[in-house]
């Protein structure tokens, strides 16, 4: 074994064993609170759920701290050595707005011309928008759009367009259909969203790093969210700024050479991607059977099985995408990651898969059923206050005197100040440390990244029983056996209303406001307790509503905005050019009519 190797399985033996121990003292303290009056079943079914809830919220915990305790460092690879490899960059497109679409693509055409300028280079980069689109209209903008775009790049022979007649297996049976026809003229192909926006300069040392080490099949960036308006946004925007590059880190750690692969804005080696990565068709019907939704891991555990590197470099920069605006949008676009990662438990045991492999999978399944383990410890709380008989002050017949139980209230505090810490110190630790290294000054200063340090958790404490609901209703579907499909993103404007809110969330109010009630006629100790979930569940139309709304002020400011990235200016410009002119202007207002 290598010293690498055994490093990284020291690595990985830790952090479980830091999670193991961490769940193995909340299962202990909740027993022994539980034992005051007597141990009955709702106490040990309590104790497991803890344990498991434990589990992994400390899980989340490590994987932090050893992203606060290591830095990034770039491979080793020569930054300005030429590009020998062609590359084509691939952007799926499933009814979206081509206006937007095409400008991005513009935008990092013209961010590769200046980064090749400058280094005296020359990398030859072809793009291919690859549309699954079924709305007619939205096609014929897209080939209206095309045709601009290729006469305004000088794009003859670089730009390729195609609309799939038939869009089976959805975005992954695009690109396979792509790699499959088109794959043996490039070497390396950049896989994006409809939303990716990357620097030409970033794209080209993917590249680079691609050429200098022969057997990494795959390298994921960490992208950045840009350009949120609304309150939700924001906050998505701060926390995927500030705290996401800590936790990758942490994750790029531990993961090594068999690293996440995420779906877009990263780069695949295309043979690699072609030797491994063609995805079987699972026996039955969704959500369960079919095309694999979450195609992404599965992917990055077939190269692995292949031999070939998975890696997430998380040091390189430029590399962006956008977010939903809306509590709504993003429990639409989870819903469909849900049924997904739900799916993975059809190829957990493939042949031949690496055991992290299989423990990443794993995790994808536990991050939605999680949400089920606190409910389920929040109604047996209920019941066992509510079914279970109170303790016997008079044990012994005919003794005049009470016999009181000890009290184990000091471990119940100490229980749940460990969650608590579990959950917030991570992040407090995140704006410590951008403090003292002058991180924050990107984000307004140290006092307005821990402003937003604060609102942010805040937010997040309000909106997770909200969230909590919409994720239990998702897993509760796929089990039995709805197909969410795939439904197209909505982007721009996410402003909802309140009777929008009202709409989409009823039912969570309905919840809310008979849980309490519950609580309050048959464990009224618990009110008080549960009141944090329960309300914010009440007030969920409201709550959806106001943080859907455009925020401002210069709260969970990011460096983005303080100073926008090039490739953010080249495309507000050309977006700009493209919207004035009046064959563009016309085609929009048609798409929005």
């Amino acid at each position: 074994m290598t010293v690498g190797r055994l490093f990284l399985w020291a690595l990985r033996s830790f952090a479980i064993a830091l999670s193991l121990v961490a769940g193995g003292g909340a299962f202990v303290l909740f027993l022994q609170f539980g034992s005051a009056d007597g141990l009955d079943v709702f106490d040990v079914v309590r104790a497991v759920l803890i344990l498991i809830s434990t589990l992994w919220l400390a899980w989340g915990a490590v994987q932090a701290l050893i992203g606060l305790t290591t830095r990034a460092k770039p491979p080793k690879y020569d930054a300005n050595a030429p590009i020998e490899g062609r590359t084509v960059i691939l952007m799926p497109v499933y009814n979206e707005d081509p206006l937007y679409t095409f400008t991005r693509l513009a935008a990092m055409d013209a961010s590769l011309q200046d980064a090749q300028a400058r280094a005296g280079t020359s990398a030859e980069v072809h793009f291919a928008i690859l549309s699954d689109t079924r709305n007619d209209l939205t096609a014929r903008r897209e080939e209206q759009l095309f045709a601009k775009l290729v006469a305004e790049r000088n794009g003859m022979g670089r730009y390729y367009y195609r609309r799939r007649e038939n869009n089976t297996g959805k975005k992954a049976g695009n690109i396979e259909d792509f790699i499959t026809r088109s794959g043996g003229a490039y070497d390396f192909a950049l896989i994006l969203d409809a939303d990716s926006l990357m620097e030409g300069e970033t794209i080209l040392q993917m590249a680079r790093r691609m050429e200098a080490e022969p057997r990494l099949g795959l390298l994921q960036t960490l992208p950045k969210v840009i350009r949120a308006r609304s309150h939700f946004g924001r906050a998505m925007q701060f926390s995927a700024a500030f705290f996401s590059p800590v936790f990758a880190r942490g994750l790029a750690m531990m993961q090594g050479r068999t690293g996440p692969f995420w779906g877009h804005n990263a780069m695949v080696r295309t043979r690699a991607f072609a030797e491994c990565c063609g995805l079987p068709t699972l026996r039955g019907k969704p959500p369960f059977g079919g095309h694999v939704m979450s195609h992404d891991y599965v992917e990055a555990a077939l190269l692995a099985r292949g031999g070939w590197i998975v890696r997430l470099d998380d040091d390189l920069e430029g590399s962006f995408e956008e977010g939903p605006e809306n509590i709504v949008d993003h429990a639409k676009r989870d819903r469909r990651w849900c049924q997904g990662n739900l799916q993975h438990s059809r190829v957990i045991n493939a042949p031949g898969l690496r055991m992290w492999s299989r423990f990443v999978f794993a995790q994808g399944i536990m991050a939605y059923i999680a949400p089920l383990f606190w409910l389920a410890f929040i109604l047996a709380s209920i019941g066992a206050m509510a079914f279970v008989a109170p303790p016997n002050y008079f044990p012994e017949p005919n003794w005049p005197f009470p016999y009181f139980p000890p009290s184990e209230a000091s471990k119940a505090i100490g229980l749940f100040i460990g969650i608590i810490g579990l959950l917030l110190l991570p992040k407090m630790l995140i704006a410590a440390r951008a403090w003292l290294d002058g991180t924050a000054r990107g984000f307004g200063g140290g006092a307005n990244a821990l402003a937003g340090t604060v609102c942010e958790l805040l937010i997040s404490s309000v909106n997770a029983p909200i969230l909590l609901m919409f994720s239990t209703r998702s897993v509760l579907q796929v089990l039995f056996g709805a197909d969410g499909g795939w439904p197209t993103n909505n982007r721009g404007d996410g402003t909802l209303g309140f009777r929008d809110g009202f709409k989409a969330s009823w039912w969570i109010v309905l919840i809310g406001a008979l849980g309490l009630w519950a609580t309050w006629v048959y464990a009224p100790g618990l009110f008080w307790w549960l009141s944090p979930v329960g309300i914010p569940m009440i007030l969920a139309p409201f709550i959806i509503s106001m943080t859907s709304r455009t925020a401002k002020g210069n709260l969970f400011g990011t460096p983005t905005e303080y100073h926008a990235a090039p490739i953010m200016v080249l495309h507000d410009r050309i977006l700009n050019n493209w919207s004035a002119e009046p064959e563009a202007s016309t085609i929009e207002e048609k798409h929005h009519a």
